[in-house]
Formats: structure tokens, C-alpha cells, sequence
């Protein structure tokens, strides 16, 4: 299985990395950091350290894993922590919030020869996955070189499910290649045990992302920000989160009846990618609406329509601006963002009918009333009227209060580390020995 997975690889990069290398550097004016990917530069462990080595794909997940990563480096001064990232987004994002990791890099190219190398030079004793990611080939080298592995903030969503049960006996190959599952809800625990995983193997842990810590934002730092933005300290405000392809015309449109009803706000408008703001800027300028990109916006130039968030890392700070908050990737059939940092700061949140992929969390801030669901233009217009300020702050605290109500996830991922850890010095000490066994045969 794991030789046509191989194959199938080397096939799909030859016939799709041409295209994926043109875009990137064309429409991103980004790296590949191809020779990285195949090991050039890696990283190698001090043989006097335990070593871990924890892999995020992108933004969401680092920042996730960033209290999680702080405590192990506070409880642990001795371990040699290791933190790989799929995405250039997700690699640079670690690089600026994970100061406590001692190696940052890319993930390997999931092929067994690149994958063993990077192993052999980190000789980490646990290998931990966040959420989703399970590459074959990373699996397997894993349990070849003594590494435990450790799924943390896992999920199983509808879709992957579907799949899964599907072509259950494959599956079944690859999960069967983790020791442990630490998954988020007892729906992902029930899904997995469904599949076949073994029940004992599955325990439901919390969400890591509800581990939210974000800078305060005092009265006086929003009215500070605003003012720097040319937003009067008066106006209302409605920031939209992540929003994806054909929600920011939905958006604007209904920005544009409320407008015409009497409402008056400054819509903040955060595309989930950044290479699509010229995009939304054309769209804001065809219908009619005055738009600023945030790296424009001055004191001197009050904003009147539309505030285009056109920085990275920055969107946590402008919910915090918000009377309300609108997150984006729900109105369309994407399956929903992240809810938790406008939760984190109080704020209303109201999103679309497509939260798949944060369901769970969806329901939590909806069962308290810190949130609820736009359906159509004229659900996204009652939004933007909505004036009663008392009514919006309630809702906003609802949802802060949920947030702290879900929080406990690291404590209990930072036990099952430490557990596996510690009982990992077997494996450690049956790897050496297969290792000079390889050794003396080769010579």
C-alpha cells in the first residue's frame, strides 16, 4: 500500500507542482522552499535531549498549539522541542509566536527516503499531530524509528468521516500507525471508534483553540486604534473574519440596503487569503462604496464605507474593535473559522449556515445566545441595523462566558505528552539497538 501511495505522490506533484510553482511565485511572490522540503538544512537533535518533534499545518493550528508549546518548554527546560509547519503562512506564523521551540521547518515531502532522514536527525521519542494531518509515509518512518505518536486537538469531520468508512480497511492502515487519539468532541471519539479504532486509543480532550490568549485591548487601546485608523470613536463597527469567495459581495450588498435603511457603520472587511484584496477592492468600488486598505489608513482620512484588513496576524486585534463580529467561510459551503478570538473579546458573533468544520463550537455559543445564524440578505441586514447596544453587549459576554467554559484542553494534552514520553525510553533503547544491528550489517 505504501509503494503505490508513493507512486501515486511522485505521480500528482509531477503533473500539479508546475502549476502550484507558477502561482505561488506569479500571484504569492512565494518560496517553495523546495530543497528545505527534501531535507537540505534540517535540523539535528542534541543526542544529550529528550526530542519532540510537533507538526502543525497552517496559522490556525500553530496558533493553537502556541500555549501548548510554552508550557512544555516552562515544565520541561530539557526537551529538545521541534515544530515543523506544511504552509509558508503557517512556517512564518511559527516563527514569530513560537520563540520556545529550538527548530522551526518544513514538513517533508511525504516520500519514506526524505521522511527517514529528517527522523534520523531529530531522533525525536514522540511524534505529535495536530488535528487532521496524517501522512502515510510520516507515520510509518515514525514507528520504523522508535517515535510514539500522538494525535492532539483531533477532529474527524462529516466529510473525512464519509471517506474513511468508506475505504475503511485503508484507513484503518494509516490511523492505525497513531497510539493515541486526543480528539476534541465525542463526536470525532465516536466516528473513530466507528471506523475501527480502538476505543481504549480514543479519548475526548477539549480544543486546544478555546486555549485563546490574546492581547488585552483596554477602552482606551480600541479608542487609540480606532482613532489611527480615521474611525470615529462613535461609529459603529461590524468586523468580517475569513471571509472566502462570494460572501464579501453577500456582505457588501446587504452593507449597502442597511445603509440605505438609515444604518451607518464601518464594515472591516478580513479575506481569508490576502492575495484576493484587490479582488474584494474592485467589488467595494463597484458598488459604490469607499474602501481603505488597512496599510492606507491614516487619522487624516476618516474611513466612511469599508476597511480592507490587508496584514497578517492582525484580525484578532480589529474583533476586538468590533460591536459586532461576523465570521467569515459560512456563508458559503466552506464549513465555517474560527469563532473563539471575537468570543475571547466579548463580542457578539453571528455567522452563516455552514459551520461544519467548527460544529461543535457553533452549537455551544448558539445554546448560550452569545451567537447566532444569518441565513440570508435579509438576516445579513438586521445585522448591520442592529443598534441596541445592551442587547449586543449581553451577547457578547454570553460568548466570552461559553469560551471559558470550554477551556482545559492543554492541561490534559500536556499529561498525555508526558506520559508518552516517559514511556517511549523502551523504544528509544530498541531503535539504538536495531540501529547498530543496521550498522554492523552494512559493514
Amino acid at each position: 500500500m505504501f509503494g503505490l501511495y508513493s507512486l501515486l505522490l511522485a505521480l500528482a506533484l509531477a503533473v500539479y507542482f508546475p502549476v502550484y510553482s507558477l502561482r505561488m511565485k506569479l500571484f504569492r511572490k512565494e518560496k517553495l522552499f523546495l530543497r528545505q522540503r527534501l531535507g537540505a538544512g534540517r535540523p539535528v537533535n542534541d543526542p544529550a535531549k529528550l526530542s519532540i518533534w510537533i507538526h502543525a499545518v497552517s496559522v490556525g493550528e500553530v496558533l493553537s498549539l502556541q500555549n501548548l508549546v510554552k508550557k512544555l518548554r516552562e515544565r520541561h527546560p530539557g526537551w529538545e522541542i521541534n515544530f515543523s509547519a506544511l504552509t509558508n503562512t503557517g512556517y512564518r506564523m511559527a516563527g514569530e509566536k513560537l520563540s520556545e521551540a529550538d527548530h522551526i521547518f518544513f514538513i517533508p515531502l511525504d516520500f519514506g527516503r526524505v521522511v527517514r532522514k529528517f527522523f534520523r536527525s531529530l531522533r525525536p521519542r514522540l511524534f505529535v499531530l495536530a488535528e487532521s494531518e496524517f501522512w502515510p509515509n510520516l507515520l510509518r518512518e515514525a514507528k520504523r524509528n522508535g517515535a510514539r505518536v500522538l494525535l492532539i486537538n483531533g477532529r474527524v469531520s462529516r466529510r473525512t468521516f464519509r471517506r474513511y468508512r468508506r475505504f475503511r480497511a485503508v484507513a484503518l492502515k494509516i490511523l492505525n500507525l497513531v497510539d493515541i487519539f486526543l480528539v476534541q468532541t465525542d463526536l470525532d471519539r465516536e466516528r473513530l471508534i466507528e471506523i475501527g479504532v480502538d476505543a481504549a486509543r480514543v479519548e475526548q480532550a477539549g480544543n486546544l483553540k478555546c486555549e485563546v490568549d490574546l492581547p488585552e485591548m483596554s477602552d482606551e487601546d480600541v479608542r487609540a486604534l480606532k482613532k489611527s485608523l480615521g474611525i470615529a470613536d462613535a461609529q459603529k463597527v461590524i468586523t468580517a473574519g475569513s471571509t472566502r469567495k462570494g460572501e464579501e459581495e453577500m456582505l457588501l450588498e446587504a452593507f449597502l440596503e442597511a445603509r440605505a435603511g438609515g444604518g451607518h457603520a464601518v464594515l472591516i472587511l478580513a479575506p481569508r487569503h490576502l492575495d484576493r484584496c484587490g479582488e474584494v477592492e474592485k467589488l467595494c468600488a463597484g458598488l459604490g462604496l469607499s474602501v481603505r486598505r488597512r496599510t492606507e489608513a491614516s487619522t487624516n482620512e476618516p474611513i466612511e464605507d469599508v476597511l480592507l484588513l490587508d496584514t497578517m496576524g492582525e484580525l484578532a486585534k480589529f474583533y476586538s474593535l468590533a460591536d459586532t463580529a461576523f465570521v467569515g467561510g459560512s456563508l458559503v459551503p466552506w464549513g465555517g473559522q474560527n469563532l473563539l478570538e471575537p468570543a475571547y473579546y466579548q463580542k457578539p458573533i453571528f455567522f452563516g449556515p455552514h459551520m461544519d468544520n467548527f460544529s461543535f463550537l457553533a452549537k455551544e455559543f448558539l445554546r448560550v445566545s452569545g451567537a447566532k445564524v444569518v441565513c440570508s440578505r435579509a438576516d445579513l441586514v438586521k445585522m448591520f441595523l442592529m443598534k441596541d447596544r445592551g442587547s449586543l453587549t449581553e451577547m457578547g459576554r454570553r460568548a466570552g462566558s461559553a469560551l471559558q467554559s470550554l477551556q482545559g484542553a492543554t492541561e490534559k494534552t500536556i499529561r498525555a505528552v508526558e506520559m508518552m514520553m516517559a514511556a517511549g525510553e523502551f523504544g528509544e533503547k530498541a531503535t539504538d539497538c536495531r540501529r547498530k544491528k543496521q550498522g554492523n550489517d552494512e559493514t
